[in-house]
């Protein structure tokens, strides 16, 4: 099994590749940062400098490595546009949906795949959560294309993964002690009382491409975020 995991060197993202490896599968992650690439290199089959927001990257990349059989897509812009609307540029938002949105539609139009398509969204894309105003809309729309793009590509199957707060770098803006007085607080509201880890994410991007009954579905990965 050939995987390609974009965004793969960190987080969520390196996560699945190293589950996905300790499976047998042939992973390969590509990223920016050539340091998390170097350290990648040593954890999974291969690892590749591709700017995702490049559409010419990402058709080079995608034509130079052929078939695939599953894609993963894991690119974040980080905090990019968190906050209340009447403090966030325009500027910032459209850079989210260009470091994320546009991104996953690049490597869907150029990659050659014949299994499935996974994408991370957000629960904040189904959330009343102040100041997630950007980032709802930007996963919001990467779970409205999930249906229409599992009806397109047919028989390749296209899903997406839901996280809720997971411990990841996505949280460096915050002081560490604030990050963790904020990670205490919302586990404490969570039906499951703990914060997310990447693996429990990466758990399920596992399942949905083993899944081979499953397409247009988005899964939510929240401790119970979405019901509580």
């Amino acid at each position: 099994m050939r995987v390609v995991i974009m965004g793969g060197t960190s987080g969520i993202g390196l996560a699945a590749a190293e589950r996905l490896t300790a499976a047998g599968a042939e992973v390969i992650v590509t990223g920016r940062d050539p340091e998390k690439l170097a350290a990648a290199k040593d954890r999974v089959a291969g690892a590749e400098q591709v700017d995702g927001a490049s559409e010419t990257d990402v058709a080079e990349f995608f034509e130079r490595i052929g078939v695939i059989g599953h894609l993963v897509l894991a690119f974040s812009p980080g905090a990019l546009g968190f906050g209340p609307l009447a403090d966030v540029s325009l500027a910032s938002i459209r850079g989210a949906f260009d470091g994320k949105l546009f991104p996953y539609l690049y490597a869907i139009q150029k990659a050659d795949v014949t299994g499935s398509v996974t994408m991370i969204s957000a629960a904040t894309a189904r959330a009343a959560l102040p100041g997630s105003v950007a980032l709802a809309a930007v996963n919001g729309a990467i779970e409205r294309i999930v249906s229409p793009l599992a009806a397109e590509l047919a028989p390749v199957r296209v899903n997406a993964v839901a996280p809720g707060a997971v411990d990841t770098a996505w949280w460096s803006f915050l002081p560490e002690e604030q990050r963790a007085a904020q990670f205490t607080a919302v586990a404490a509201d969570l039906p499951a009382k703990r914060i997310g880890r990447p693996g429990d994410v990466a758990n399920a991007i596992a399942y949905l491409i083993g899944a081979d009954y499953v397409t247009g579905t988005v899964l939510p990965v929240d401790g119970g975020f979405t019901v509580a």
